[in-house]
């Protein structure tokens, strides 16, 4: 909480109420207000405190509101809150190399565009790479036409810097650094039930999969790979990570996760030309590692994931560092659906016109109504990089979106 927020508020309102004829604008004082520190997740709790002030200026004159305002004025000249970018540990001029990943289960939103603007701004200040990676290798959750709607919105939004990359255009490399981790005897071919292996993890005891050594897992990876008579089924086999006593880790979740499974649902783009399809940590780790990246901003929830991956890294031996990694905590739209499955569901009951139906938060609704790219970085540079949730209704949002748009 910043100190004196009601003396700060008050002398924001007046500063702006005398600016625009009299009357003072919510948005810009709470906008004003986060120069001072106020954070996004205290907005609701002071909001009616706020409104208050401002309501008591409006209802002043014009000679009123400058006599009042010469009182403070000194009071809005006082930065004691963080404006722009925070430092990025670590960051080399023009070496900053950073990704954002949407789903292919559709297009981008109002979620997408806060966090993601934050890698984008710290791209352009320190100089680097930027890539959008559209994460689809799993062929049962795509649609279509989210290809070219997020290149569409990756260009808008981001001034065309991103480098558009599809990750199930990059089988082969992840094939690559499957075998390559096998060789390595940190990672094998699992047949055991699915219920089965959950109480191994539940006991914290060995997988009998575990005793094969590296030339059987290679030629059990074959089998999973092979389409042909004497292949695994879908759901048959599933390629896990393997490190020593992974499976004694005090986290459930290090205990030798899957990389890799079958799936014989035909793929948007690549038919059933793959049978075998890499889980989000074997992609994630290979294409960060193949990219060279050396920051990654991402969603609290993927703690363990991250640390996951960096297993991965230290198992493969590759002489890489891993990423610098910052969490962030979650946005949370209390009237808004961020659900790119639902709001396409209800696109096709009619309950809405399109993707750029005004009810919706995505880009293409967005877009349509007038916002600019630089309302989103503005939003994304004032929330920071915070593991706080912040919880935001409709209104809250479009009253801060709309000052940052002006």
């Amino acid at each position: 909480m910043i100190k004196n927020l009601e003396k700060k508020a008050m002398a924001y309102a007046l500063k702006n109420a005398i600016a625009y004829d009299g009357v003072a604008r919510m948005g810009s004082v709470i906008s004003a207000l986060f120069n001072e520190g106020l954070k996004p997740e205290e907005v609701k709790k002071n909001s009616k405190k706020i409104s208050d002030i401002i309501a008591e200026v409006n209802n002043l004159s014009k000679e009123q509101q400058e006599k009042e305002f010469k009182k403070l004025e000194e009071v809005v000249h006082v930065r004691e809150g963080r404006e722009g970018l925070p430092e990025l540990p670590g960051a080399k001029k023009g070496k900053v190399v950073m990704r954002l990943a949407p789903s292919a289960s559709g297009p981008m939103h109002a979620g997408h565009a806060l966090t993601f603007s934050l890698s984008f701004l710290f791209v352009k200040e320190y100089g680097g790479k930027l890539y959008m990676r559209i994460e689809d290798t799993n062929p049962e959750n795509i649609y279509p036409k989210a290809y070219e709607m997020i290149k569409a919105e990756s260009d808008w939004l981001f001034d065309g810097s991103a480098k558009i990359l599809i990750q199930s255009d990059r089988m082969k490399l992840y094939y690559g650094y499957a075998e390559k981790l096998i060789k390595k005897d940190a990672a094998y071919v699992c047949t055991c039930d699915s219920d089965k292996f959950k109480e191994y993890i539940g006991k914290k005891t060995n997988c009998p999969c575990r005793r094969f050594d590296i030339k059987e897992n290679l030629e059990h990876w074959k089998k999973m790979l092979d389409k042909g008579k004497g292949s695994f089924g879908e759901g048959e086999a599933v390629l896990r990570f393997k490190s020593k006593n992974s499976m004694q880790d005090k986290n459930p979740a290090m205990r030798d996760f899957p990389l890799a499974r079958i799936n014989l649902t035909k793929h948007v783009r690549q038919g059933n030309k793959y049978r075998v399809w890499p889980l989000m940590n074997l992609a994630v780790t290979v294409d960060d590692i193949d990219l060279e990246m050396t920051h990654v901003i991402r969603a609290k929830d993927h703690r363990d994931n991250a640390e996951r991956q960096k297993k991965m890294y230290e198992a493969l031996g590759i002489g890489k560092k891993f990423p610098w990694t910052s969490f962030l905590g979650r946005i949370k739209f209390k009237d808004f659906e961020l659900s790119t499955s639902k709001m396409r569901k209800e696109i096709e009951e009619g309950k809405y016109s399109g993707w750029d139906d005004p009810r919706l938060p995505t880009l293409a609704s967005l877009k349509k109504q007038g916002y600019k790219p630089s309302a989103f970085w503005k939003f994304a540079e004032r929330i920071g990089l915070s593991e706080n949730d912040k919880v935001l209704d409709r209104k809250e949002f479009f009253t801060l979106l709309d000052d940052f748009n002006k």
